[in-house]
């Protein structure tokens, strides 16, 4: 009688063990060696204008190109920002000033008519081919989808000074932890078309913000295996 008890047992024993590494291995098919956090990159759309993760350059103008967001959300100096991003500008905003620095969103949101008329403003003070290295045209700008921001502090606007500013190099950073990136960096000029701008931020999300950070990779068109964009 012991010995079948403990037969009994052990089989009880053993069938439980199986059943929970059963219900603990991957599916089938799943790609254990890249690790159960592998990140995917199929998450949100690149395309559609409305996504956090729209990728907008030279050769990827928004559709339609006059677009306007609308969950705009008014954050400090009469600046507005898509919710989601006016959310986290304003966290960011506020442990900056926790960390004793000051920072403003100089220029957030700007629709399609708006940019019009930074474009042409920059096309008559310096000529179209500068002006295309450091305003995008309309149709084409990040300020347009309501999730870029130039941010100003320390006395600098938006500036060169920005980023060697204590404000400046707080936010470079910083950003990515609420879901930023610095979207014009001096390497890679010849990928964005755009010279170095150290004020402009791109809201993604903190994921992608973090990935990006993590893998050390500066550019969403690096990131997703999109062409180099340097002109129109």
């Amino acid at each position: 009688m012991f010995i079948l008890i403990l037969g009994l047992g052990y089989f009880v024993t053993n069938r439980d063990k199986s059943t929970a590494e059963r219900k603990s291995a991957p599916p089938v098919g799943t790609n254990t060696s890249a690790g159960t956090n592998a990140f995917n990159k199929k998450q949100y759309s690149i395309d559609d204008p409305t996504s956090i993760w729209v990728v907008v350059n030279k050769s990827r103008p928004l559709q339609p190109t006059t677009y306007a967001p609308t969950d705009l959300v008014a954050v400090s100096n009469n600046q507005k920002l898509r919710q989601p991003a006016a959310e986290a500008f304003t966290r960011m905003q506020t442990d900056a000033k926790a960390a004793g620095y000051l920072i403003e969103p100089l220029s957030g949101y700007r629709s399609y008519g708006t940019q019009v008329t930074v474009y042409n403003s920059e096309v008559s003070a310096y000529g179209k081919e500068k002006a295309d290295t450091e305003s995008a045209r309309p149709g084409y700008s990040e300020h347009q989808t309501g999730l870029g921001v130039d941010i100003g502090g320390d006395g600098c606007g938006i500036d060169d000074c920005f980023g060697d500013t204590p404000a400046g190099k707080w936010v470079a950073t910083n950003a990515y932890k609420y879901g930023f990136i610095q979207r014009y960096t001096p390497d890679k000029i010849h990928i964005t078309g755009y010279r170095h701008e150290s004020w402009h931020y791109r809201y993604v999300g903190a994921e992608l913000a973090s990935e990006m950070h993590t893998k050390n990779i500066e550019t969403l068109e690096e990131f997703f295996g999109l062409p180099a964009a340097p002109n129109y």
